[in-house]
């Protein structure tokens, strides 16, 4: 693993350099910042950056994304420029929260992160953030439970997801990305939870296609979950951010 961070960081180097950016944050996302990978779980590498000032000074747009596959795909990068990353804070859009609270961090400029996590929670839409984990646990039941065995990685995504909709019922603060740290933020039934390690455990030992099958108990703790997201979902409350709030934070970002 240490050769690989060493080549993230080597290929993180060469992008600002080629694309000419200062990146703000680099980190994992994924199975692995989530803590449940796979002995053979790639690298998915998420990035915010930023451009020169001159670059945002004109009419028109410009690409605001960066995208790379690496080392025979075992590395994925990607990023969002900053201004596209903070018009999807506003928007209170899960991937991007999900990775300015990655654990698994390559790259940071400190004072920004600690302040984007700030602003986040100010803009945190929990009906937005249910409609996407929502539809990825329906979604995921729906593929996992028509079949006899299934991919546990896809059972991890499904269940993560249903869990995250438990969360945003229950609690005000943004789902946190660690599975582990949402399992232990909630009351859920200790055998269940138990479970779920013994079958985090079990992935760490298997390969990403590796085919799973049974777990009727948690199948069932799924679909409760996904009941009670659907039965909240419409009386949740949408964020109140202060749009001019993100300007500043942008100005002063840019300008920096």
């Amino acid at each position: 693993m240490v050769k690989v961070v060493d080549s993230i960081i080597t290929y993180l180097k060469e992008i600002e350099a080629s694309e000419d950016i200062e990146i703000l944050l680099a980190c994992e996302t994924g199975s692995r910042a989530w803590g449940f990978p796979s002995p053979d779980s790639d690298y998915d590498v998420r990035l915010i950056y930023k451009h020169e000032l001159n670059w945002y000074l004109r009419l028109s747009e410009r690409k605001d994304t960066i995208e790379r596959m690496l080392d025979d795909r075992e590395i994925d990068i990607s990023g969002w420029d900053l201004r596209k990353s903070l018009r999807l804070l506003q928007k209170s859009n899960p991937p991007l929260l999900e990775r300015i609270q990655s654990p698994i961090v390559y790259r940071a400029n400190e004072p920004f992160v600690s302040e984007l996590n700030v602003i986040a929670s100010q803009f945190y839409s929990r009906i937005a953030n249910m409609h996407h984990y929502l539809s990825m646990a329906k979604k995921g039941i729906d593929e996992i439970s028509g079949t006899e065995k299934y991919r546990l990685k896809k059972f991890f995504y499904t269940i993560r997801a249903a869990v995250a909709c438990k969360w945003i019922v229950e609690r005000n603060d943004i789902p946190p990305i660690v599975f582990q740290e949402m399992l232990n933020g909630l009351e859920i039934q200790p055998d269940i939870v138990q479970r779920i390690d013994e079958l985090v455990s079990l992935k760490a030992t298997k390969n990403e296609s590796y085919l799973h099958s049974g777990e009727n108990d948690l199948m069932k703790f799924i679909s409760r979950c996904i009941e009670l997201g659907e039965t909240n979902s419409k009386s949740l409350p949408s964020a109140k951010g202060d749009l001019e709030v993100l300007n500043t934070f942008f100005m002063s970002a840019v300008i920096e």
